[in-house]
């Protein structure tokens, strides 16, 4: 690969054999390089590649920011939490998570505190997440030397959430998780009692729930099913679908949008099913 542009000491812009445009990440990397050398591949630690969403002037501005070592770490974060969680976690999800990890490690130094007000309902519906998290949380402290809160689980586990919807953004995120919430605010006051977040049920409930959110963004919600089928899933699971119908109620407000009425089926089962644990 050929040196293109030289952004710093650790980050280039190189050709690669296919001829793309690529950033490449490593310390020293680009130390007394210019345009027209020969990268050396022994010290690239990590290749981004421009797309849609990130164009090469974004790429090496959020590159040249976070420190190469932060990089791979998160790299090696997500790794492990793809084997744990089973999410296949796109380059995009690498920064932002290195970026709020430099930023946790700032703040520990400069002595800065944080509160997360999510950290009740991180707890309550992703304590899956929030288990790597706090693995990831002690590897930084091992690889840094820097005392990172626990509570900075809090947010690594939610840029895990975050990864289904394949975006940087974790605003919509926070209000996912505060839906959630409500969601299972609204049926255990309907059952009259507390649903185990952890059981097998819930983690199916949560992850249609999430996907649903997908669908609702993508303006592609289901619309599949005959009238009859409705009906018949309304007369099995009475309870279940006047449960998903104060749930309709509370989704379209916070949402902004119709749920369609296969939504509110699907919901139904879940529910079902959820409730027929004892």
């Amino acid at each position: 690969m050929d040196v293109l542009r030289v952004f710093n000491n650790n980050v280039v812009l190189a050709r690669d054999d296919a001829g793309r445009e690529v950033v490449l990440t490593g310390r020293g990397l680009g130390y007394q390089g210019r345009p027209g050398d020969r990268v050396d591949a022994s010290k690239v630690a990590q290749t981004f590649v421009p797309d849609i969403h990130h164009d090469v002037e974004q790429l090496s501005a959020f590159l040249t920011a976070i420190p190469p070592e932060h990089l791979a770490l998160a790299a090696e974060i997500l790794e492990g939490a793809r084997s744990e969680l089973g999410i296949r976690f796109s380059q995009a999800m690498i920064i932002p998570l290195a970026d709020h990890i430099s930023y946790a490690i700032k703040r520990v130094r400069q002595q800065v505190a944080v509160q997360y007000p999510l950290r009740a309902e991180v707890a309550h519906l992703y304590p899956i997440e929030l288990r790597v998290a706090r693995a990831a949380v002690q590897l930084v402290r091992e690889r840094t030397g820097v005392d990172l809160p626990a509570d900075e689980a809090v947010p690594i586990a939610l840029h895990f959430v975050n990864a289904v919807f394949a975006t940087a953004d974790l605003s919509r995120t926070f209000q996912m998780t505060e839906v959630f919430e409500q969601v299972f605010g609204v049926l255990e006051s309907a059952y009259g009692r507390r649903f185990d977040t952890e059981s097998v049920n819930a983690a199916r409930f949560l992850t249609h729930l999430r996907y649903f959110f997908v669908r609702v963004d993508a303006d592609a919600q289901l619309l599949e099913n005959p009238i009859s089928f409705t009906s018949t899933i309304r007369t099995s699971f009475p309870e279940a679908y006047q449960s998903a119908e104060r749930l309709q109620a509370l989704l379209e407000l916070r949402l902004g949008k119709p749920i369609t009425p296969d939504e509110v089926v699907y919901l139904t089962l879940h529910i079902a099913r959820l409730a027929s644990e004892t």
